[in-house]
């Protein structure tokens, strides 16, 4: 890591640990063993706060591929994608043979929303300059807005910059 900012390893590496630590919450198997299912999830907003641009969306995809790929949860698409598919099913139905067109009104709600924000603090001293990167999820119940599960990683990078003399 040469510049010290977030990068794709950090995005990775956060949603895999973040998405890990969330599904072992009891959260997840107090509803399962509740509705005798699996929970529907959606990721809602991811707010950067933090002195940098960081592209949310690299960060959201791989929270998105962790909660699929677990199988512990069923996840559905979110706001902007959602709309995309509505627009194909209304496509369909005026275009498409009717025996293939997929009918609206069939959609899954998500049980729960997956939000939370990317801060960061920076420290600079003597030519070495720290920031402390902090990443916070919750994951909302959305039948009473209850929180869940709260999840905090936190990544610290030191730069050093050589200084020139002449």
């Amino acid at each position: 890591d040469l510049s010290g900012h977030w990068n794709d390893a950090d995005s990775r590496m956060v949603a895999e640990e973040m998405v890990k630590e969330a599904l072992s919450g009891p959260w997840l198997e107090t509803y399962a063993r509740a509705n005798k299912r699996r929970p529907v999830v959606v990721v809602g907003t991811l707010t950067n706060r933090s002195h940098e641009h960081i592209n949310v969306q690299t960060f959201i995809n791989d929270l998105q591929r962790e909660l699929t790929n677990s199988g512990k949860v069923t996840f559905v698409a979110g706001k902007g994608e959602r709309e995309e598919v509505r627009e194909e099913r209304r496509e369909q139905a005026a275009n498409a043979l009717e025996s293939t067109q997929k009918a609206p009104g069939k959609e899954i709600g998500a049980d729960y929303l997956l939000r939370g924000t990317i801060s960061t603090i920076q420290d600079e001293a003597d030519g070495t300059k720290a920031i402390f990167y902090q990443v916070d999820l919750e994951m909302v119940d959305l039948s009473n807005n209850v929180k869940s599960w709260f999840g905090q990683k936190k990544i610290k990078k030191v730069v050093e910059r050589k200084r020139v003399v002449f």
